[in-house]
């Protein structure tokens, strides 16, 4: 099969022109963050803000002239704006002002989603994901504390435990699943829809299969938002009891697109037990409540670290710090998962330590963990 190239991409791009311009929108400038990964193109047009409304029509006109590439599997573009900011007059001098008391924050409430690929959705609209029993979002306030290892091995766990299980990688920019679950290549398509890949028994389909594990992905809000749909929409997931989402840390875009657009059974936050990383963890889990999805519990990583040579235990991290947050914000604890080098060897090795050592203490936290997720599903 032929290789379609970004020079491929522009050339098809060319072909389409802006109606209120004289030119095509390469040579305007409105092509940006153009990917091409083994057929699958992702790029976005760049619009004024004002005229988002009516270019819905130049969006499809541009997927559709680069879908009739020979080589193009998959097409995605979405429509971004950037608001130039204009000068302003200072401020009238105005009278001074009681001093008033400090109201609390509120989130925004969502405005016009931007537009995206063909499976995309719209407005508060939630995407149907028929054959997908329960949803469940893995997320952290912060990095670094072990969320993608908890996911994988809480996937394999459910997996031994009889349940059809699938990951999403919802982590964009830093995409861990293919290594974590030793998976490589690229998913083959049906010519409508990706296959997941699979590996230790889970299903699983992450951006780290479609662009270079050496090349940074720099894109804007708009373009993560539209690659997560696709991920969603234009993968045969097929049956599956229950799939994870390994999130990625804080409360950004992303964070708002899962809860917003997919019908979430609920959340699991995952923390170290230091004072640093639950301050982040808390507002993880008050993201998810404000978006009125349920959080199941959390998950204490790193809770202790037990010596293989002396047999003494140390708490490296301290220790109780998000059993102590649960308790405090009301919702479930699920467990401590130890520290050691094992998780860590068999992550790298891409086969978790549920796979790699099962009778293990270590894997057997695990399962503990998965257990109650299966009892509540």
């Amino acid at each position: 099969m032929a290789r379609v190239s970004e020079e491929d991409v522009r050339e098809a791009l060319r072909r389409v022109g802006d109606p209120a311009r004289d030119g095509n929108v390469v040579d305007l400038g409105m092509i940006t963050g153009l990917v091409v990964r083994d057929g699958n193109v992702m790029f976005s047009i760049e619009i004024e803000p004002e005229r988002a409304p009516e270019m819905e029509s130049l969006r499809l006109a541009c997927e559709q002239v680069v879908a009739g590439l020979p080589g193009a599997l998959s097409v995605t573009a979405v429509l971004t704006a950037e608001q130039t900011p204009q000068p302003q007059a200072p401020p009238a001098p105005q009278p001074p002002q009681p001093p008033q008391p400090p109201q609390p924050p509120q989130m925004a409430s969502g405005g016009q989603a931007p537009q995206i690929g063909r499976h995309g959705s719209a407005g508060g609209q939630k995407l149907e994901m028929p054959g997908i029993g329960s949803i469940i979002a893995i997320a952290s306030g912060k990095g670094g504390v072990g969320k993608s290892t908890v996911t994988v091995n809480l996937a394999v766990a459910l997996s031994r435990l009889g349940l059809k299980v699938g990951i999403l990688d919802a982590d964009i920019y830093g995409p861990s699943m293919p290594r974590m679950l030793g998976i490589s290549g690229q998913p083959r398509s049906d010519g409508d829809k990706l296959e997941t890949m699979r590996g230790h028994g889970v299903s699983c389909m992450s951006i780290g299969f479609l662009v270079d594990p050496d090349q940074p992905t720099i894109w804007r809000g708009p373009m993560v938002m539209g690659a997560l749909e696709q991920l969603l929409g234009d993968v045969k997931w097929g049956e599956l009891d229950v799939m994870l989402v390994d999130m990625p840390p804080g409360t950004g875009d992303a964070q708002l697109t899962m809860a917003q657009k997919v019908p979430l059974k609920g959340a699991i936050i995952v923390s170290t037990p230091q004072d640093i990383a639950l301050i982040d963890a808390r507002k993880g889990l008050n993201m998810f409540r404000q978006t009125e999805v349920p959080v199941l519990g959390m998950i204490e990583n790193m809770s202790y670290f037990h010596c293989p040579s002396c047999g003494e235990r140390a708490e490296i991290f301290g220790h109780g710090g998000a059993r102590e947050t649960a308790a405090e914000l009301g919702c479930d604890f699920l467990g401590e998962i130890p520290l050691h080098i094992s998780v860590r060897e068999t992550s790298d090795a891409g086969t978790p330590i549920t796979a790699a050592d099962p009778e293990s203490a270590e894997a057997r936290a695990f399962v503990a963990i998965a257990e109650q997720i299966k009892a509540r599903l």
